[in-house]
C-alpha cells in the first residue's frame, strides 16, 4: 500500500490557495516540461476565472517521493463556507495560508475554527511574502494570537510555519532565508500531516462529501474511504444519520476513480484511505454514507451553519416574457433550484405557499446566490428575483437577526466617512488597527446593513479600500436600516427608447440604457438622486413640424448610461422592485408594472 496524506488548503479569498496548488502540481511534475499550463488550473469554471475566485472545492493528488498526496482546493469567499465545512471532513490536516500583507481576515478566523474544532493539524503557511507591503513578523504574531484566541491546543500552537511565494513556487522555514521551491512545503506535509488510518479488513465504509454531475453517469459520489476496501461493482448500501428510520438504499459500485493530478483513473479496487469518485448510486447525496452490502452503518456528517439570507426566484411575467431563455416555466426552474442543493449544502429552496410559481432560495450571503442567478442565466434560464432579505429568528422570544463580523482596511484619509456610514447602518465599531498608512476597523454589524453598501464603500475609498465578512451570532433586532436614499426612473410606456425621451428623462437622474432599447411600463430605467419614484416617458418621440429654423435639429447628446452589473443590480433593488434575469439582460422593474396600480397601493401604504 502507498504511504498517502490528506489535505486541505483553507484561506480567506486571495490568499493565494489555487495559485499555490498550481505551483505543487507543476513541481511533482504532473504537467510535461513543454507543457503550456494556465494560471490557476484548479479554477475550471467559467465564473471561476471571470471572478478570480474558487467556487467550488475540488479535489487533485501529487506525488511526493513515494508517498500520495491528497489536496483539496478549497472556496476563500465565506458566502461558500458550507463547502469548506464538509470538505475538512476528508482530510486528517490542513494547510492554512495568510496573506503577508493583509495578516489573518474574518474568514480565515471562520476556517481555521471548523479545523481546530474537528482536532485537524495545522501547517501555517505565511504566503506572498515577496510583497512589497509584507509584515512578514507582524503577521505571525497576528497568527499566533488567533490560534490562542480559538482555544488551539498545545499541539496545534506549536503548528510549524513556514513563508512561501505561491506565484514563484517557492517555500522556506524562516522568512530570512530566501526559498528555492516547495521541498520544505511537500516535507512538511509528510512529516506533520499524520496518514490516514487503513483498516483494510473491516467492512468498506465511506462518507460522500462531495458530489459531481457528468451527463453520461448521473451524480458522482466523492469521498475518503474510512474502513475496508472497494471493488468495482461491488453491491453497496446507502443510509444517512440524519435518516436513522428509514431502509438502506441498495446500489452498485458501477465506476471507481482515482484522483492523480487534474485527471481521474478508473480503478478496480481501492482501499482505506484513499479519497475516491464513485459512479452508479443514482440518488447519492452529500451526508449520506456508503457501506458494504449486509453492514451499514451511518457516519454522523459535519453540521452546516444555517443559511442567514434569502431571496425569492419566480416565473417571469414581465411583458418580455418568454423571448429570450431557454427554460422559462416553474416546473424547469423547479427542478433546477432543487438539482442545486445536491451539491451545495448551505443552500435551502422551499417552495411558496402563495402557490404564485416562486420559490424561496435561502444562501450565506449575496455572492453565492448571484453565482446561481449567474449560472442558471448561463444556462438559458429567464426568471425573475427579489430584492434579498434576511432570515430572522425567535431566541427567547425576542426578533433575531444575524449579525456579521466585517474587518475593513481602508488609507487613515478616508477612515472617517467608512465608520460614520456603517454606523448609519447599525454598525459596531470593535477594534481599530493602523497598519502602515492603512487602518484596519473591526465591525459588528446586521446582515441587512450591508445590502447595498459595497458600491458606497468603493466610491468612499477610491477603490482602495477592502471589506470582508463572515457571520458572527444572532443579537436582537437593532431596529430600522435605511436602504436606499435614492429613488428610481421608471418607464411610462411599452415601446423603444428614443433620443429625444432620454434627453428629457436624463435631467431627472442617472440612465441605465441607452437609445434603442426596448423597454416596457414598469421597467426601471434610471436612478433619481431624489428619495422618491419618478416617472419618464423615455419613447417620446420629437413631434415634426412644417418649419424649420437654424440649429433646431441640432444632435442631442446623451451622457452614457450607468452599465449594471448583476451584483449592483441586486444592490439597487428597493423593497417593491424586482430583478428580470434573461440570458440576454438584465432588467430592473417594479413589482407592480402598471402606474395607476402602483400609485393606489404607495397611496394606500402611507
Amino acid at each position: 500500500m502507498d504511504k498517502i496524506r490528506n489535505v486541505a488548503i483553507i484561506a480567506h479569498v486571495d490568499h493565494g490557495k489555487t495559485t499555490l496548488v498550481d505551483n505543487m502540481l507543476k513541481q511533482s511534475g504532473v504537467f510535461r516540461d513543454n507543457q503550456e499550463v494556465v494560471n490557476c488550473v484548479m479554477d475550471s469554471n467559467a465564473l471561476e476565472r471571470e471572478r478570480g475566485i474558487t467556487i467550488m472545492a475540488k479535489n487533485t493528488a501529487v506525488t511526493y517521493g513515494d508517498t500520495k498526496i491528497n489536496v483539496v482546493d478549497t472556496p476563500g469567499h465565506a458566502d461558500f463556507g458550507g463547502e469548506v465545512e464538509r470538505i475538512l471532513k476528508m482530510v486528517n490536516g490542513v494547510i492554512l495560508l495568510v496573506d503577508a500583507a493583509e495578516g489573518p481576515m474574518p474568514q480565515t478566523r471562520f476556517v481555521l475554527s471548523r479545523a481546530l474544532e474537528l482536532g485537524h493539524r495545522v501547517i501555517v503557511v505565511v504566503n506572498k511574502i515577496d510583497r512589497p507591503d509584507q509584515r512578514i513578523h507582524a503577521v505571525v504574531d497576528e497568527i499566533l494570537e488567533l490560534l490562542i484566541d480559538l482555544n488551539a491546543t498545545d499541539e496545534q500552537l506549536d503548528s510549524p510555519m513556514l513563508f512561501c511565494s505561491g506565484r514563484n513556487g517557492t517555500a522556506s522555514y524562516s522568512p530570512d532565508v530566501p526559498g528555492e521551491d516547495l521541498k520544505p512545503l511537500f516535507d512538511t506535509i509528510l512529516e506533520y500531516i499524520p496518514a490516514p488510518e487503513m483498516n483494510l479488513d473491516a467492512p468498506f465504509q465511506m462518507l460522500v462529501s462531495n458530489i459531481d454531475y457528468n451527463e453520461f453517469v448521473g451524480r458522482i459520489a466523492v469521498g475518503l474511504i474510512q474502513r475496508g476496501s472497494i471493488k468495482q461493482n461491488q453491491e453497496i448500501e446507502v443510509t444517512n444519520y440524519h435518516d436513522p428510520d428509514s431502509a438502506p438504499r441498495k446500489a452498485k459500485a458501477v465506476s471507481i476513480y482515482e484522483f492523480n493530478g487534474l485527471a481521474r483513473d478508473p480503478v478496480t479496487e481501492v482501499g482505506a484511505g484513499n479519497i475516491i469518485a464513485m459512479s452508479g448510486i443514482g440518488d447519492v447525496t452529500i451526508g449520506d454514507t456508503v457501506c458494504a452490502r449486509g453492514f451499514s452503518e451511518a457516519l454522523p456528517f459535519v453540521k452546516i451553519s444555517a443559511p442567514t439570507m434569502e431571496m425569492t426566484f419566480s416565473v417571469n411575467d414581465s411583458p418580455f416574457a418568454g423571448r429570450e431563455g431557454k427554460f422559462v416555466t416553474s416546473r424547469q426552474i423547479r427542478e433546477r433550484l432543487f438539482r442545486e442543493t445536491l451539491k451545495d449544502v448551505s443552500l435551502k429552496v422551499t417552495e411558496n405557499d402563495t402557490g404564485t410559481d416562486s420559490f424561496n432560495v435561502a444562501g450565506r450571503g449575496e455572492m453565492s446566490l448571484s453565482i446561481l442567478i449567474e449560472t442558471m442565466r448561463r444556462e438559458g434560464y429567464e426568471f425573475q428575483v427579489s430584492p434579498p432579505r434576511v432570515i430572522y429568528q425567535e431566541i427567547e422570544g425576542k426578533k433575531c437577526e444575524p449579525i456579521e463580523r466585517l474587518e475593513v482596511d481602508v488609507p487613515q484619509e478616508y477612515v472617517g466617512a467608512v465608520i460614520e456610514k456603517l454606523g448609519s447602518r447599525k454598525g459596531e465599531m470593535l477594534e481599530m488597527t493602523p497598519v502602515g498608512n492603512r487602518m484596519k476597523v473591526e465591525f459588528l454589524i446586521p446582515s441587512r446593513g450591508l445590502f447595498g453598501y459595497r458600491n458606497e464603500f468603493m466610491t468612499d475609498t477610491k477603490g482602495e479600500g477592502i471589506m470582508a465578512s463572515v457571520f458572527e451570532k444572532y443579537e436582537p433586532f437593532k431596529g430600522d436600516i435605511a436602504r436606499r436614499a435614492t429613488g428610481s426612473l421608471v418607464a411610462f410606456e411599452t415601446g423603444e427608447s428614443v433620443t429625444y425621451g432620454l434627453y428629457a428623462a436624463q435631467e431627472r437622474g442617472m440612465l441605465f440604457i441607452g437609445a434603442g432599447v426596448p423597454v416596457y411600463g414598469g421597467m426601471v430605467v434610471g436612478q433619481c438622486p431624489k428619495l422618491e419614484d419618478i416617472t419618464v416617458n423615455v419613447c417620446r418621440k420629437k413631434q415634426l413640424t412644417n418649419t424649420r429654423a437654424a440649429g433646431s435639429d441640432d444632435a442631442l447628446r446623451l451622457i452614457p448610461p450607468k452599465q449594471m452589473s448583476l451584483e449592483q443590480c441586486l444592490e439597487f433593488l428597493a423593497d417593491d422592485e424586482l430583478l428580470e434575469v434573461t440570458p440576454d439582460n438584465l432588467r430592473l422593474r417594479k413589482s407592480i408594472l402598471n402606474h395607476e396600480q402602483r400609485m393606489k397601493t404607495l397611496m394606500r401604504n402611507r
